[in-house]
């Protein structure tokens, strides 16, 4: 599998991960893991975008 294609795979992991724990977070009110699962899904789309440079770079 090429690099872009396992990190945009991975982005796209992380930001459902990322989803699944700010969810979790506000049904319990719990606001430290409702900011984390925001942070994950922002650093999933980073690596989202990486991947999608990347192939568009033929890497």
């Amino acid at each position: 599998m090429k690099v872009s294609t396992r990190n945009q795979a991975a982005g796209l992991a992380k930001i459902a991960k990322g989803k699944v724990k700010a969810v979790a977070g506000k049904v319990t009110k719990n606001r430290t893991l409702q900011a984390r699962g925001r942070a994950q899904e922002m650093v999933g789309k980073l690596q989202r975008a990486v991947g999608t440079q990347q192939k568009s770079e033929g890497k």
